[in-house]
This record gives structure tokens, C-alpha cells and sequence, in this order.
């Protein structure tokens, strides 16, 4: 088996050029397979309010079904860097909320936590690296803003915006971020963000630029069929090979052929 993947393995990989691979997970099975492959990050994603629980922004998720999702996640894992999202309300309270909370996540098995926000959230970032407890920066699109930005719009598309974006990403590493995720951000910001930084910057929806890429699983598998967002590439068609399966079983168990005799004891 491959080398465990560290924070410092990351930077490793950014210096020599290597691009950095990182999917969603929320449960025991998709981590346990995702792990299986290679995958270097492995985020239990806030997404998950999403995908797995069906509302429709990731500001309902809570900590207790984070810290869920996590052991989950982490019980599959034994290779990549399991990170965790720390959801709305988790870390703007406050920095000691911030600091329980992210430890926490830490003692649910993960290795580090991602937040969002740029300068804003700086005296947060800082005193959780102060507590050893590592952090991954998120700038751009941030969904758990999504009412104050008005929706799901591009970033980085003005001097002025890249401007700020490049100030946030900046704060973030002076604070001690290892990383920071770039979400939707125009391609030549993400690249001049990318090669100002020292430390990786893992893209979506932000380019080719960036160090690494994320994608939601379920979205790169074809699962989502109500909707299909522009930067995201589809390897697999696995809503329809379920569904086939699940109609194939139900067939067979209403036409009596399933169990067979094989089958039974």
C-alpha cells in the first residue's frame, strides 16, 4: 500500500509538480472503495446535506451528522487525508466553539477541517493551528454564504474581485491554512492565486490551474440526474445501472424467481 497522505505530503506533491486527487465521502462503503483507488483527500463534505440528506442548502447540516458522516467516513479509511467540513454555525460563533468543535472532528477520526471565508475567519484559522489542529481554507463560492452572495455565481471575474480573493487566499496561508479550496473562481485568478501560494490550492469549477481538483462523488457518477453544473466531467452512469438493478430484483421477486433454489437454504 501506498504511503499514508499527510498535510506534508501535500506541499510535497505541489513542489514537484504532482496534481492532487480529491473526492467526497460520506459513508463507510465510498470512502472504503474511494481509499481503495488512490484517492489523496477524501472530504466529508457538508455536501452531504445535499446528497445524502436532501435539503436543499448545506446550511441545515449539523455537527452531530458531520461527526456522523466522519467516523463513517474515517472507519473506511486507511490511506488518504480524511478532512472534515465544519458546518454553518460550527465556527462563527466564536473561537473556542470553533476550536471544541474542530477538535471534535479530529477525535471523530479526521485529520484536519476545511471552513469557509477568507479574512474573516483569519483569527479562527490561526487558533485552531495554534491547537494543532490542521485547517483547509475555502474562498470563491461559499455555499454556507449563499444568501449574502445571492446565489451560485462566478468569482474572480473583475480586477476588484480578483483583487479580494487573492487578499483572502493570502491571509489564509499567512494564517497557516495547508491548503485552500478554489470553487468556482475564473481560471486566470485561480492560476495567479495557484502560483502565489506555497501551498496547494485544490480547484472546483476553478480551472486546470490549480494544484489539485474535487469533485461531489455522487455528481461524478452520474447520481444527480436533476441537475448537471458546467464543470463537472461524468465517468460513470451509475444512476441508471441502479436503477435497471433495482427494477430487475423487483421484477423478480413479484414473478417469483428470485430466491432460487440456489438461493435458498
Amino acid at each position: 500500500m501506498q504511503d499514508k497522505v499527510t498535510t506534508i505530503k501535500l506541499r510535497m506533491m505541489k513542489e514537484r509538480g504532482e496534481k492532487i486527487s480529491a473526492l467526497t465521502a460520506y459513508d463507510y462503503i465510498t470512502a472504503k472503495i474511494l481509499d481503495e483507488s488512490g484517492i489523496d483527500i477524501i472530504l466529508v463534505g457538508d455536501s452531504a446535506a445535499n446528497v445524502f440528506a436532501g435539503y436543499e442548502y448545506t446550511l441545515k447540516i449539523s455537527m452531530e451528522e458531520m461527526l456522523y458522516h466522519t467516523r463513517a467516513v474515517k472507519n473506511g479509511v486507511k490511506r488518504a487525508l480524511v478532512i472534515a467540513d465544519m458546518p454553518f454555525l460550527s465556527y462563527q460563533c466564536g473561537v473556542e466553539e470553533a476550536v471544541r468543535n474542530a477538535g471534535n472532528f479530529l477525535k471523530a477520526g479526521a485529520s484536519a477541517v476545511k471552513l469557509e471565508g477568507g479574512k474573516s475567519v483569519i483569527n479562527i484559522v490561526k487558533r485552531l493551528v495554534d491547537f494543532g489542529i490542521p485547517v483547509m481554507g475555502h474562498i470563491g463560492l461559499t455555499p454556507q454564504s449563499v444568501h449574502k452572495l445571492g446565489g451560485y455565481s462566478v468569482h474572480g471575474d473583475s480586477p476588484d474581485a480578483e483583487r479580494e480573493l487573492m487578499e483572502d487566499a493570502l491571509a489564509l496561508r499567512d494564517a497557516g491554512a495547508f491548503s485552500i479550496v478554489l470553487e468556482k473562481i475564473v481560471s486566470e485568478c485561480a492560476k495567479k492565486i495557484t502560483e502565489k501560494l506555497e501551498i496547494p490550492t485544490i480547484g472546483i469549477g476553478a480551472g486546470k490551474f490549480c494544484d489539485g481538483q474535487i469533485l461531489v462523488y455522487a455528481d461524478m457518477l452520474g447520481l444527480n440526474k436533476e441537475f448537471h453544473l458546467k464543470f463537472v466531467h461524468i465517468y460513470a452512469n451509475i444512476y441508471d445501472d441502479m436503477l435497471t438493478a433495482f427494477k430487475n430484483y423487483i421484477k423478480d421477486v413479484k414473478e417469483k424467481k428470485f430466491p432460487s433454489e440456489d438461493e435458498s437454504y
